[in-house]
């Protein structure tokens, strides 16, 4: 089996300079976490943009859609910014033989304490175990793009 991830920017690939400094979206971190963990699956990455995910339009979440209805890989991993993940699952809802994890982080993947690795990580495994859908992995649980929400309050993505 062989995974394709697409990156899209959003915190997992902020970089912030210094405390006073604005952030850059930087390259996708998704290659530096895999490599370091030393996976044995068959993956391959490609960058699609490098937006805040507030910033993402239609015109993209439609780069993407095309990106993954054109791949031969039936298994996809999307990292993306979280204040809109769950609006580009339901756009992608629909595309038949693909079982899409999208996954993010909600702090930096440059920074020591980030859960970066462990989205990632769920991400990695859910796309194999999980059947044909889109589906998001954050916080130790895979969401239902229908049924979840962002809790901006407690910084958890949460079912409804």
């Amino acid at each position: 089996m062989s995974i394709e991830i697409f990156t899209t920017g959003g915190t997992i690939d902020k970089i912030y300079f210094d405390a006073k400094s604005n952030y850059e979206i930087g390259d996708p971190q998704i290659v530096e976490l895999l490599r370091d963990a030393n996976l044995t699956v068959d993956f391959r990455v490609t960058s699609l943009l490098r937006k805040d995910s507030l910033e993402m339009t239609d015109e993209d979440r439609e780069l993407v859609k095309n990106a993954v209805y054109g791949c031969q890989a039936s298994h996809i991993v999307i990292t993306h910014g979280t204040d809109t993940m769950i609006k580009t699952a339901q756009f992608l809802v629909g595309l038949a033989g693909k079982t899409i994890v999208l996954t993010g982080a909600m702090q930096p993947a440059r920074f020591r304490f980030t859960d970066a690795v462990y989205n990632v990580a769920s991400a990695i495994t859910a796309v194999q175990l999980l059947p044909e859908g889109v589906w998001i992995a954050m916080n130790g649980r895979i969401f239902d793009p229908h049924k979840s929400r962002k809790n901006i309050e407690l910084n958890r993505f949460e079912e409804v």
